[in-house]
Order: C-alpha cells, then structure tokens, then sequence
C-alpha cells in the first residue's frame, strides 16, 4: 500500500553553518567561467547550460480529475497557462555537438497567479529548471562545487582534445551499458549518447515544495511522433549544431507534446530533501501526470527567439511562487548563484534581465 505523502514544514530543511561560504565560491566559480566565454566570445552566455539547441513557445494544460494532494500550487485543475520552453546542454561554453554532454529543459509558467518568493516580488512566472537523470551529480552544494570547478577548468581549452575525450567517454560508457552499468560522470564529462533532446525525459532532480507537500518534477513525451524519438540517436558526423537541426525537422512541420509529472515525497529516508544525488524510488510511488504541454509547429531555434530567451531573460527555480518554493541546499545555493550570475550577464551584454509576459516569440 503506497503511503500517504509527507506534509511540507519548515523543519524538512537543515541549514549548515557554512553554506553562505560555499555559496559564495560557487558564485565566484560561476563569474570566472562566464568571463571566459565573454573574453573569447565577445559574448557572456550562462556558466552552465550555454548552448540551447530549443527555443519555444507552447501551453501547459493541467489535467482535470487530481486527486487533493496533486491539484496543489499552480496545478489547479484544467487550468491553462502560456509557457517558454528552452533545451541546452551542461557546459558553460557553446561546444560543438560532436562533444555530446547531457541535457536541460527550462520552463517558464507565465499568468502564475499566488504568493511571490522572496526577490520574486512583482512577476508572474513560475520556473521548472530540469536535466537527464532523476537525482542531482553532487549531493550538496560542496560536491556541487567541485563538479562545477572540473567544468571550469575544461572551460577555453583546446577544442580538439575536448572531442577526443568526449570520443574515448562515449566509447568506454556504451562498454558499461552493455554490460548493465553507466557513469554519470563520464556522461558529464562528454560521453552522453547522442539521443535527440525530444525524446528525452527530464527531471527537476531535487525537491520542491509542492503547496501542502513535497515533490519532485518530471517531463516526458507523451505525443506518438515525440515517444518515437525516445532512445534514437542521432548522426553527429562533423555537424556543430546538429541538436538544433533535428529538432527543428520535428517542429518545423509538426507540433508534439509532453507530460509533466510530480513524485511526493512519502518517506523522509527514502527521498530525503538534502541529499540532491539520492533518486526517489519510484517501484511503490511513481511520478503522475498532473498537466500536459502542447508545442505547435513552429521556428524551434532562431538568433531572433535567442536574443529573447538566450540573452534577456533567465530561468531560475527560485522565479516563482511560495507554494513550490525550491528546498535543499543544492536549491538554496542556486538562489544567489542564478542571480548573481544574470546580473553579470546582462551587464556584460548590455541587456538587462527580465521577466517576460507574454509567451509569443519571433520566428
């Protein structure tokens, strides 16, 4: 029998004396890694997650028929919200795709209505920030820490020894797959499998709180043309962005659909709040469908959509409502992280963030 959900309260959360510490070098680790780009680039992109290879626009329908403890927060049933939808890859600089790294979906909710977090205040947008795997690389913000520094110093290095590591990782983790293993550090270092982003599935990797509750957030394919992609690879061969071109094959003359999902938290030990790398057992508490989000047609990637969702806006979990406020220390320290980390984009560019509302992008 499948346990009742755990009821969110303020003690879930355990505070470390010297997260603001670690914070504040994850903040400086994050600075070098866009200053770097910006050097070379002559454009500041995000320090993880630079290259997109989706731009969207869609609209995010909640099921009807929740039961109480799913219709919590914005998922109020058979509501109807416009979306922004964006899909990158992990490294702080725009890496050819040759180098297959692993992926992320952001999602901005626009129309939120309900009571703001904290330098929140004023906006009506609701973020879901998402990536491969269930569980989060690093179990707190230290292990965060050093996984972000290894991403830095591979940052403006030779271009040609990173597609040979990423050759050799590919190689070594199709050997542990065969023989029913994987790494989530050789995919992070460049041995991701060159699957089509479409069909990947893509999780919030540490908790929420979800209104009265605790969860953490899922988004699968659900439409037939995007669950036909789910594990098909895709023929790299020299081409930089061939994400970006297969995505835009699909939506060019085709829309398709998603399925957000929500796993509650049911037992403390089995999915606790502060331990971002431990994945929640789904065998006795899956994740659900509670909305569904519809993509048209449309222009998947272009410099235009870019300019808007690339450079003037940025996605953040903590861009939302107190009803899923983010929960953890992984999720405390992108609070400062994320910001700190727009503003010095928009200054290094010359374009100051913002909340966008309405849903419509340029073709």
């Amino acid at each position: 029998m499948t346990s009742a959900p755990i009821r969110y309260s303020t003690d879930v959360e355990k505070i470390e004396p010297d997260e603001g510490e670690t914070q504040a070098e994850l903040v400086k680790t994050f600075r070098s890694i866009i200053e770097t780009t910006h050097k070379d680039y002559g454009h500041a992109f995000r320090g993880v997650h630079a290259k997109s290879h989706a731009l969207l626009h869609g609209t995010m329908t909640v099921n009807t028929g929740l039961p109480p403890e799913l219709a919590q927060g914005i998922f109020i049933e058979g509501a109807e919200y416009p979306v922004l939808l964006r899909i990158s890859t992990t490294p702080g600089d725009p890496l050819p795709d040759t180098i297959s790294v692993p992926r992320g979906l952001a999602i901005k909710v626009l129309d939120v209505e309900g009571e703001r977090l904290p330098d929140s205040e004023g906006d009506t947008t609701q973020d879901f920030v998402l990536a491969n795997g269930t569980a989060f690389q690093a179990a707190e913000p230290k292990a965060f820490l050093k996984n972000l520094k290894l991403l830095a110093a591979t940052t403006d290095k030779i271009e040609i020894g990173k597609r040979i590591i990423s050759a050799v990782f590919h190689t070594v983790e199709k050997g542990l797959e065969a023989v029913g293993g994987e790494s989530a550090l050789l995919k992070s270092m460049g041995g991701y499998p060159h699957s089509h982003p479409l069909g990947e599935r893509y999780f919030s990797q540490v908790p929420i709180r979800f209104g009265e509750y605790i969860a953490k957030v899922g988004v699968v394919p659900l439409s037939a043309n995007f669950k036909a992609l789910e594990g098909q690879v895709i023929e790299i061969d020299g081409r930089e962005n061939a994400l970006r071109e297969e995505v835009s094959k699909v939506l060019a003359d085709e829309g398709g659909q998603f399925e957000l999902r929500i796993q509650l938290c049911r037992d403390v030990e089995k999915n606790p709040v502060e331990d971002a790398s431990v994945p929640w057992p789904e065998d006795d508490n899956p994740y659900v469908a509670v909305a569904t989000i519809t993509v048209e047609a449309q222009s998947a990637w272009t410099y235009e959509r870019s300019q808007v969702l690339d450079d003037a806006i940025s996605f953040s979990p903590w861009h939302g409502i107190l009803a899923h406020r983010p929960l953890g220390s992984v999720m405390r320290a992108r609070k400062l992280t994320y910001a700190e980390s727009a503003n010095l984009r928009g200054v290094l560019n010359g374009c100051p963030m913002n909340e966008l509302r309405a849903a419509g992008l340029p073709d």
